[in-house]
């Protein structure tokens, strides 16, 4: 039984506004446990809301701006979610923050971590900036020490 969902956000029609989704599709490559999801949420982040009802364990993976170098890598986990401002995010994320509220409203409280980067361009374009292409393994590497998922050394 799947008790947990890594959900990619973003629009890939935007440059880097889609790195959430291009990890997706990248994560789809790697040894990953049967029990996990992989969810490209596009950019209908409320749509994502039954996945927050229905996994025990959610993990997001989208553009952030809060100002740092592009590539930055941001970790939120969901004791930090209460704490965040909304002013401080992009819509996205304002967008995950109301989603993780609704369900907690609903009786919901999965355990949930953001993994944020920012951005060097959002514009329209469909190929992401060399910053945040070369992040995708590093997002990856994050994403399997959180769920605690042993790299595989192949050779």
């Amino acid at each position: 039984m799947k008790n947990t969902v890594i959900i990619g956000i973003g629009n890939i029609l935007l440059k880097d506004d889609g790195v959430g989704v291009y990890t997706i599709k990248q994560l789809e490559n790697e040894k990953l446990p049967s029990t996990i999801e992989l969810v490209d949420g596009g950019t209908s982040t409320l749509d994502t809301l039954g996945f927050f009802l229905d996994y025990s364990r959610v993990i997001v993976i989208d553009c952030l701006r809060a100002g740092y170098e592009p590539g930055t890598i941001y970790k939120i986990n969901t004791e930090d979610i209460k704490d965040y401002k909304k002013e401080n995010l992009s819509i996205h994320d304002v967008q995950i923050l109301d989603v993780v509220k609704m369900a907690n409203m609903m009786g919901k409280f999965p355990k949930v971590t953001i993994f944020g980067i920012e951005p060097e361009k959002i514009c329209l374009d469909t190929e992401m900036t060399k910053t945040m292409q070369v992040k995708i393994p590093e997002i990856i590497k994050l994403v399997k020490m959180e769920l605690n998922i042993e790299e595989q050394n192949v050779g």
